[in-house]
């Protein structure tokens, strides 16, 4: 009798809330999931107001926008057998809610421990060089081998970044020099290229001013002119080309004689 009486005691809307709290259940837009009847798969669930079954019926809902994953650095070895520190970010996107649920138990995680393999498998066949200048085609190639396996799992590999590539203080040193080395050597490069211009175009001054008349000598002139506004203590002695031909060809007698 106590028993009946108490029952009877509680507020009807109280019931009824309690009853709506457990059965009803509000998905949001960027979740989908399936429900489960009796343990068995009984439909897909999208987003707004479901009824959920107490104790007959369960809902699991998985979140369907974009999400990423952080993959630790590591250390990973080259094929020239070159030790580097690598890590990288996955983004991937559920596509296929009762995949995701069914076929998987955590499907983050085994994307996480798949890109993780992924990743020193695919920088292991290839040498320092290429994963330094190649970063974005060797973070393709990893996408492309967790992507294959996820596929099966409902989930889409959005994309992979190669994030940080970091590596040993020796071969930073020897990369540093190699660098320095190229620099000289393209400084050379330039610096010899720009002699051998300024030789052809003194050459053809050269061949200017020996065909006109007295321009070699406006042309002394012209440097005595520039010489006399240095400040500095200077002697100078200017020969007129005249007295300088005379001369050669007094030498020149002479060697005939």
């Amino acid at each position: 009798m106590l028993d009946v009486f108490c029952l009877s005691a509680i507020p009807i809307g109280v019931v009824i809330l309690f009853l709506f709290l457990i059965t009803v259940r509000i998905v949001p837009e960027w979740r989908r999931g399936v429900m489960l009847t009796l343990g068995k798969y009984s439909g897909d669930i999208g987003p707004g107001l479901q009824i959920v079954i107490p104790f007959v019926q369960r809902l699991i809902t998985v979140d369907t926008r974009i999400t990423t994953i952080d993959i630790p650095k590591q250390e990973v070895m080259t094929r020239d057998n070159v030790p580097v520190y690598v890590n990288a970010v996955v983004y991937f996107k559920v596509e296929n809610p009762k995949r995701a649920i069914l076929s998987i138990e955590n499907y983050a995680y085994a994307i996480s421990q798949y890109a993780h393999t992924a990743l020193r498998d695919v920088i292991g066949g290839i040498v320092l060089d290429s994963l330094l200048i190649e970063r974005e085609s060797v973070a393709d190639e990893i996408k492309q081998l967790v992507d294959k396996e996820t596929e099966e799992w409902g989930v889409d590999i959005i994309s992979i970044k190669v994030q940080d590539v970091e590596l040993p203080a020796d071969m930073k040193r020897a990369m540093a020099r190699q660098a320095e080395a190229e620099r000289e050597k393209r400084g050379m490069i330039i610096k010899s290229r720009g002699e051998a211009e300024a030789a052809n175009n003194l050459a053809k001054a050269a061949e200017k001013l020996a065909e006109a008349p007295g321009a070699l000598h406006l042309r002394t002139l012209s440097t005595l002119s520039d010489i006399s506004t240095d400040a500095s203590n200077k002697i100078i002695f200017a020969i007129p080309i005249e007295v300088l031909k005379a001369i050669e060809s007094f030498g020149a007698g002479k060697k005939k004689k």
